[in-house]
Formats: C-alpha cells, sequence, structure tokens
C-alpha cells in the first residue's frame, strides 16, 4: 500500500500534510538513494509558477543532493517539457514541482523516469521504503554538484515547433492563448507566433498567487470573451503546468478533451496513420463514443485519471488517448499529456484540410451530461441496493444505446457521483434525479 504517492504524485496544501519543506527534502533525498544506484547520477528539476515553488525546488535540490545526486534547474517550465529534456539529458530522473489546475496555495511534486514516463510502481514503492529510514549524507567529495539549464526554454520551443507540418504555416490565423498564469507563460506564445500566427497572450503574467485564477483551461471565460472580442479564429487554453488543453471556436464555444480526441483521431485515419483506435476514460461523453464508431474507429475506456490511460493505451499498443478535462495523449508525438503540441497537432489538421476548427468538429455531437452529487455516509454501499440497481436499470432500458448512465462513488468525499448522458437534456435531468432520488432515499 502506498503511504505517500498518489495516482500522480504527491499533492496537497503547502505546509500540510504530506506537502512539508521537511518531507520534500527526505523525498529528495530518499529519491535519490534509490536513483542513484545506476546511471548518470543526472536529475531534473522544473516547476509551475506558484510561489511554494522555490521552497520545494530548494528542499528537493537539498536532499538529492545530500544523496549523491547532481540537479540540474530548469525554473518555471511546463510538466511534458520536463518530460522531454529528461530523455534529451539522458537524466536518471525528472521532478516536476507542481499542483497543475490547482490553486497556489496546493503543491505537488511527481516524477518522470529516464524515457520520459511516469515512474512505475515498483521504484515508487522503493523510494517510499527508503522515506521510512534515517537521513544520511554521503561524503563530502560524493555530494551532488547543482547548475541552470539557461537554454531549456529554447530547446522545448523548437521541439514543440517540431510537431508542426513543415510545409504548412499559421500565417493569417489569431489566436488566443491563454497561459493560465502558469509555466507555459513564457513558452505558448512564442511557439505559436514563431509558427506564423498572430497571438493575444492572456494569462501571461503570474505573480506566484494567481496561477489558474479565473483563467486557464479549468476557468474559460475569460478566453472566451477574449476570443469573441478580437473577432480571433480560436483560443487555446492551458492549465497551470502545461498538460492540459481546452480551446475555444470563432464563437466562443468550448472545445473540450473529447472533441480533440476526435480531431486528432480523423486527422489520423485520414492520412492513414491512425494505430488501432482512441482510448477515453469512463467520464468521456458518450458523444465521441458514437461518432468514433461511425468512422468506424475503435474506443474503449479506462479509469478516470491519464495514468489509467497511458496504461491501455500500451496493452492495446494505440497511439491516442485521453481525458475530457483535457489530457491529451499521443504516443507518437511524447510521452505524456502535452497541451501546447496538443494545440498544434489540432492547428496541423486545420491547415492540412483548409477548415476552421467548427468544421473540424461538424462529426461529433456532444450529448447532454448532468452529473448529481449525493451525499451519503451510511455504512452500507448503496450501489449494492437492490432499489438503485432498479432505477438505474430502468433509466438504462429508456436510454438504450443513445445514453448512458454511471455510478461512482468519490474518492475524496462522502458523496455518490450520479452521470447520466442522453439525447434530450430535460430527460437526462429527470433520469440522473430519478437515481438520485434512490439513493437518498437509503439514508
Amino acid at each position: 500500500m502506498r503511504k505517500f504517492f498518489g495516482t500522480d504524485g504527491i499533492r496537497g496544501k503547502v505546509g500540510a500534510g504530506k506537502m512539508t519543506p521537511e518531507l520534500a527534502l527526505k523525498l529528495g533525498w530518499a529519491a535519490g538513494r534509490v536513483l542513484s544506484r545506476t546511471g548518470t547520477k543526472k536529475v531534473i528539476i522544473g516547476k509551475d509558477t506558484r510561489i511554494s515553488g522555490y521552497l520545494f525546488e530548494s528542499a528537493m535540490e537539498a536532499g538529492l543532493s545530500a544523496a549523491g545526486l547532481n540537479v540540474m534547474l530548469m525554473g518555471p517550465m511546463p510538466t511534458p517539457a520536463v518530460a522531454y529534456l529528461t530523455r534529451t539529458f539522458r537524466a536518471e530522473a525528472g521532478v516536476v514541482i507542481s499542483a497543475s489546475h490547482n490553486p497556489y496555495y496546493d503543491n505537488g511534486i511527481k516524477f518522470f523516469s529516464t524515457d520520459g514516463s511516469k515512474l512505475g510502481d515498483a521504484i515508487e514503492l522503493e523510494i517510499e521504503a527508503e522515506l521510512e529510514k534515517e537521513l544520511t549524507c554521503v561524503e563530502s567529495h560524493l555530494l551532488g554538484k547543482v547548475s541552470r539549464i539557461d537554454d531549456a526554454p529554447g530547446r522545448y520551443i523548437e521541439y514543440c515547433k517540431g510537431n508542426f507540418p513543415a510545409e504548412h504555416t499559421l500565417h493569417g490565423l489569431k489566436i488566443v492563448v491563454d497561459c493560465a498564469h502558469g509555466a507555459t507563460y513564457h513558452i505558448a506564445p512564442n511557439v505559436f507566433r514563431e509558427l506564423g500566427a498572430d497571438v493575444i497572450a492572456i494569462g501571461d503574467k503570474p505573480d506566484g498567487i494567481n496561477i489558474n485564477h479565473e483563467v486557464g483551461a479549468t476557468s474559460m471565460g475569460k478566453i472566451r470573451e477574449t476570443v469573441i472580442a478580437e473577432q480571433a479564429d480560436l483560443g487555446i487554453a492551458l492549465d497551470g503546468d502545461g498538460d492540459r488543453i481546452m480551446m475555444v471556436n470563432r464563437h466562443g464555444k468550448v472545445i473540450d478533451g473529447d472533441e480533440i480526441l476526435y480531431i486528432l483521431a480523423c486527422d489520423a485515419q485520414d492520412r492513414g496513420v491512425l494505430k488501432g483506435g482512441v482510448v477515453g476514460t469512463l467520464m468521456s461523453n458518450l458523444g465521441l463514443d458514437l461518432a468514433l464508431k461511425a468512422r468506424d474507429i475503435p474506443f474503449v475506456r479506462s479509469k478516470v485519471g491519464d495514468r489509467y490511460v497511458m496504461e491501455l493505451l500500451k496493452q492495446h499498443e494505440w497511439r491516442i488517448g485521453g481525458e475530457n478535462s483535457g489530457h491529451i495523449l499521443n504516443l507518437d508525438h511524447g510521452t505524456t499529456g502535452d497541451g501546447i503540441v496538443a494545440g498544434i497537432l489540432v492547428l496541423a489538421a486545420m491547415r492540412r484540410k483548409d477548415a476552421t476548427l467548427e468544421e473540424l468538429t461538424e462529426g461529433i455531437k456532444m450529448l447532454p451530461q448532468v452529473l448529481v452529487n449525493v451525499r451519503f455516509e451510511g455504512s452500507h454501499d448503496p450501489l449494492a441496493s437492490e432499489s438503485v440497481l432498479s432505477a438505474q436499470a430502468e433509466v438504462e432500458q429508456q436510454l438504450g444505446e443513445r445514453g448512458r448512465v454511471l455510478l461512482r462513488k468519490s474518492g475524496t468525499e462522502p458523496l455518490i457521483r450520479v452521470m447520466v448522458e442522453g439525447d434530450v437534456a430535460a430527460d437526462v435531468t429527470r433520469h440522473a434525479n430519478t437515481i438520485a432520488d434512490a439513493i437518498r432515499a437509503l439514508v
């Protein structure tokens, strides 16, 4: 059983629980002990723009050095940039200090292996075992040294641009790019400008505490307003660490991760390079499933979380997968979710087909989806109750193949989440409340 690592590293409120300077120091040392047994003994550290990044960067640096590893600092850089540069520098591991889309008062620490993928369970368990031991220090002549990768932004910008076809340009496109006051603030606008677009940047002035605040992929109001006001062709919204993307068409309509997956899969199919099908999650809209089926593209669902999407991609030997929240994986173009690269791939599809973003999404109809949370603190499992199962079965029968029901327990709160999808919004709401009422009756 894991004591420290979750499905995406360690994350929490700064100064409380796991996210303390003491733990960061010990974690750096423990990871260094495990990672220093073989290889180059180099570790890269990147972070987002939240104010606590300085604290945790220093603590991780000290712990790694005490274990005898050399540290290469990148400063504020997107999560996928850390994964990429870990590979190119042949580093033992990459460390990302970020809480992604969370508010500034949270932070987190996660690791990438030398090939740019997330650390495997076995290595994380080894690190946890070291965390239980007393911290020691290697002899002085064996202490790790610290250096800075001064050209990290330029390296990553060139990598991102390399994913856009050389025979095309973004000349003539006006794009709004929302950096969420996060790690892409000095990267994303330059990438799209250098590819030829007229870029209007918002959310590009981080101050340490405004990361994700009313901007970015989890707060789409600002970018929708800006796209319409500036009469832009589209908008690209990233989250605090740059591994998520949401888009906006010229009319201000939000294009989520499901629609982006559809665009990328259709483009790959049209070019004859689609390998297998697409992996979504339990929360992926039924509209994506139906739209891919109409194109004879296989589709499977994983548990929620990009780690589980990756597992199914590897299992099926497919390349494209992601979440409706905007985590997009294309293993032909990277080893982890990358918001900037996903945006580039959508723009490449637009240019190849000489189409607008609206035209690329004409083949997918997102079905109304309603989520009702029911507080439940009873000792028994309501999802196993005959009355709830009966209500669910009745709703599923009425929805037929044009609808879907998902019941699941929250992993963080005493809630049962009732999700229903279907063709008619009013019917979907009614069905969701029918099941929710069956659960409430058990309290």
